[in-house]
């Protein structure tokens, strides 16, 4: 992915030129004149404008730390693969009428990976000039550079993003020094959430580098992918956990000190999401809600949750490359799981509609 570049400008000084004379005639009498140039405001103190420390919402790791429902915001496109920002605020919004309390921007649900940073960084300000006031806006900052995580959290927090989410390097993997020294480096920015997911990482982030990491007063929480067992380890020394899959949350939240949730299905549910994590235990929602969740992964995240929104009608049906929808008979059974669950309980107000596969556009160069 590309790297923003940051405009220093140059800042000149008036000051050092020679003093020229020039003639000047005034009633046939010759004098000499002395012009002076123009001085240049001159700063004592140059720094380049984009800073972690010019936030524009300056959020207390606090205010973070309590939210329980997060939704991980899915990225609508236009059929020619740029946002459809139209029906990415509709999405937002119903997020906001339905409790939501936060949102993680570009994470991988919402397809940061297939972002230039010049895009993300772009939904991340456009999500806190629309929405900032009504829901805390989090960044997926992270990088397998930490130099891109720098950059691109350094931006997202001068775009006003209320709080930074990271993850460990994948790919090129680092020892686990190298992993504390690499979040050490964004930590200090802003109040950052710390995302496990060793399913796509290739590599878990063990509890002694959290506990480690947890010394430092921006550490909100960790999304913690590995289960209730890791969660109940977490929060039994102090630290805040949200579950990362949504068939745990429940459990996670009323049986394993789990603040919340950050949650793909609450895309599609949020009100029962909501429900989920603030109304008490409730087993019997949850068993109702469980094979809606494992449908929305029966394939890789959010291959599922592209195709169910654009089969509500939320989004159109445009996926980016590599992704692709779902097969016919999966696509038939979402159909069926909404009429289960009720129509009314899901986002959008259209029927729900089995979609072929020639209604679907693949976007490759975008």
């Amino acid at each position: 992915m590309a790297t923003l570049k940051t405009y220093t400008g140059v800042c000149f000084r008036g000051t050092g030129f020679p003093v020229s004379p020039s003639n000047v005639t005034n009633n046939k009498n010759t004098r000499n004149s002395y012009w002076k140039p123009t001085q240049a405001a001159v700063k004592s103190i140059f720094h380049l404008p984009m800073r972690s420390f010019e936030m524009k919402n300056r959020t207390c790791t606090e205010d973070i730390k309590c939210l329980r429902l997060i939704t991980a915001i899915k990225t609508p496109y236009l059929p020619d693969g740029r946002f459809d920002l139209e029906a990415y605020d509709a999405l937002v919004n119903m997020q906001i009428e339905n409790g939501v309390e936060g949102v993680i921007v570009g994470g991988t649900t919402g397809e940061g990976q297939l972002m230039s940073w010049e895009e993300h960084i772009m939904l991340i300000a456009h999500t806190v000039n629309c929405f900032g006031g009504n829901i805390k806006v989090i960044g997926n900052t992270g990088s397998n550079s930490t130099r891109e995580a720098i950059h691109a959290t350094e931006q997202g927090f001068a775009v006003g993003m209320h709080a930074a989410l990271h993850i460990n390097p994948y790919y090129g993997k680092t020892s686990l020094d190298g992993m504390v020294a690499h979040f050490q480096s964004v930590l200090s920015m802003g109040p950052t959430i710390i995302y496990n997911v060793p399913s796509r990482t290739g590599q878990d982030i063990p509890p002694h580098v959290i506990q480690t990491l947890a010394q430092s007063t921006c550490l909100a929480g960790v999304k913690e992918c590995e289960g209730n067992d890791r969660i109940k380890e977490y929060t039994g020394n102090g630290i805040v956990v949200w579950s990362g899959n949504d068939d745990q949350c429940h459990d996670a939240r009323w049986g394993y000190g789990a603040t919340g949730v950050i949650s793909v299905a609450s895309n599609l549910i949020p009100g029962l999401m909501r429900d989920l994590m603030f109304g008490g235990k409730n087993p019997t929602l949850n068993s109702k809600l469980l094979p809606l969740i494992d449908w929305l992964f029966h394939m890789p995240n959010p291959i599922g949750l592209n195709t169910a929104l654009a089969q509500l009608g939320v989004v159109r049906p445009v996926f980016r490359l590599p992704f692709v929808p779902l097969p016919l008979e999966k696509r038939k059974e979402f159909a069926n799981l909404v009429k289960e669950i009720g129509r009314e309980h899901f986002v959008g107000t259209a029927d729900v509609e089995v979609l072929d596969d020639n209604d679907f556009f693949l976007v490759s160069r975008y």
